[in-house]
């Protein structure tokens, strides 16, 4: 992957980074959605609506608090060993793919809970391709949804 491409798409999620921090941190921004998205598919494939609420509830959070709690190991552990920056905090492309995965997850764990398994597995997979394809490709789908219905609009004149 091109850092033109990793630049791109980090500026579709909101973050503008200069060259060196992109060079540092640039592959490292993947790390919330590998975590997030690997730990979705183990709760789905096992039909857990426990550990499929769990992550909505750190989904959900994501919206409120600074930055991704999966960016924490990060900022105070790994990137110590490594010698990089921290990640930075979320920006509001990532608060808005945070509450759609998090509303996303309490449905599909209460299809698990009620017994509608073929339900919950479908709507599992579904959130899974996006969520999977942000942390293999850094493209996401919804921060391309949330700047197309406010990025533009408040760019416009009034």
């Amino acid at each position: 992957m091109s850092m033109n491409h990793t630049r791109k798409e980090l500026e579709n999620q909101g973050h503008f980074l200069d060259d060196e921090a992109l060079a540092e941190i640039g592959p490292w921004m993947r790390w919330p959605y590998v975590l997030c998205s690997s730990l979705m598919i183990a709760s789905i494939v096992v039909a857990s609506p426990w550990a499929v609420w769990t992550l909505s509830t750190i989904a959900l959070a994501t919206v409120f608090l600074p930055s991704h709690p999966f960016n924490l190991p990060y900022n105070y552990v790994v990137r110590h060993l490594i010698g990089t920056r921290p990640l930075p905090p979320s920006t509001k492309q990532g608060k808005f793919a945070c509450g759609i995965a998090g509303v996303w997850l309490i449905a599909t764990g209460a299809a698990f809970y009620v017994g509608a398994t073929t339900l919950g597995y479908v709507l599992g997979g579904a959130l899974s391709v996006p969520a999977m394809l942000v942390a293999t490709t850094q493209i996401c789908i919804p921060s391309y949804v949330y700047n197309a219905i406010f990025e533009n609009r408040e760019t416009q004149p009034a």
